[in-house]
């Protein structure tokens, strides 16, 4: 028998591309996005001013393709989380089911999105997440897993993977952008915008599934803003910005705005003593998924209930 389902009866899926100086490989990761099966896509692209033809180029692809839309161009954001932020608040959702985000310079499957979907609708999820494969210029390849089982707090302290991986169903977009709109002044503060909305889902008792699987080619070079973060050297540049007090200042800053939502207030405190700490170090298998930065995440709080140094 023919198939007799027509392009009106797909699932319809707005992609949020944040993009700066990105022409060395946008085309390429736009090409696998308007090229995905099984679904509808529209594509809404802000470009963070740029002084490479971002701008232009995605000015003269809207004009092309009517599955594209440019937000205004020639604003500053500053980071690609503010910039993602920016589409978040913007885009009108209303006619979308599922929304998802994209960086300017990965490859994507033509199936990445169908297994999104398919994934959300089978499990009843409300939003999507998958381990990626990362690969370098020298040719090299690896399998990045996320898929380690979710505890009960981690999205305190790590997103669900890189957001250009997530796939989001209408209500918790509608609700994070309402949040995004109510609360102008700690978003702006915010540094992570895959990890915000992994913790809003999360914190306000949207379920989430995290796919073994990896439907997209996850690009590593100089100019990446996170990146795989394996090896020594970014181990200790993480190292250096949780013991400055970074990544409790931004856990503190997600609780603020989880809490003015949902409705239980007491998720977490953030620890002010030695001896909040050591409880912390004691019960780490609550906050991280993989073992490794259990360990990691009780040395470090084990550490700060001995010496006490810049607790807050």
């Amino acid at each position: 028998m023919a198939d007799t389902s027509s392009q009106s009866d797909l699932p319809e899926v707005a992609i949020l591309l944040a993009a700066y100086n990105g022409m060395q490989w946008m085309e390429e990761q736009v090409a696998s996005i308007l090229a995905q099966k099984a679904v509808s896509v529209s594509l809404f692209i802000s470009v963070d001013h740029s002084d490479d033809g971002s701008e232009s180029w995605c000015q003269q692809l809207a004009e092309s393709d009517a599955r594209v839309t440019l937000l205004p161009v020639g604003q500053r954001f500053g980071s690609a989380t503010q910039n993602f932020f920016r589409l978040l608040r913007e885009v009108n959702f209303s006619s979308f089911e599922y929304v998802g985000f994209a960086d300017q310079d990965d490859i994507w499957s033509d199936q990445k999105l169908s297994r999104g979907v398919s994934v959300l609708e089978a499990g009843g999820y409300a939003a999507y997440s998958s381990n990626v494969e990362a690969f370098w210029p020298n040719g090299k390849r690896e399998l990045i897993k996320k898929s380690q089982p979710q505890c009960e707090l981690d999205y305190l302290f790590e997103a669900a993977g890189p957001g250009c991986t997530y796939l989001m169903k209408r209500e918790l977009v509608l609700s994070i952008q309402s949040c995004l709109l109510s609360h102008p002044d700690q978003v702006s503060r915010l540094g992570f915008h895959d990890w915000f909305c992994y913790a809003f889902a999360r914190g306000n008792g949207y379920r989430w599934y995290i796919d073994d699987e990896s439907f997209m080619r996850y690009r590593q070079h100089a100019s990446n803003v996170v990146g795989v973060n394996k090896g020594l050297k970014p181990f200790v540049v993480r190292a250096k910005h949780v013991w400055a007090g970074s990544g409790m200042g931004e856990t503190e800053l997600l609780l603020g705005l989880i809490g003015s939502e949902c409705n239980d207030n007491d998720l977490f405190t953030v620890p002010t003593s030695r001896w909040a700490f050591f409880k912390l170090a004691l019960t780490a298998q609550r906050y991280r998924r993989r073992l490794r930065d259990r360990v990691f995440f009780a040395c470090f709080c084990l550490l700060k209930s001995i010496t006490g140094s810049d607790i807050r």
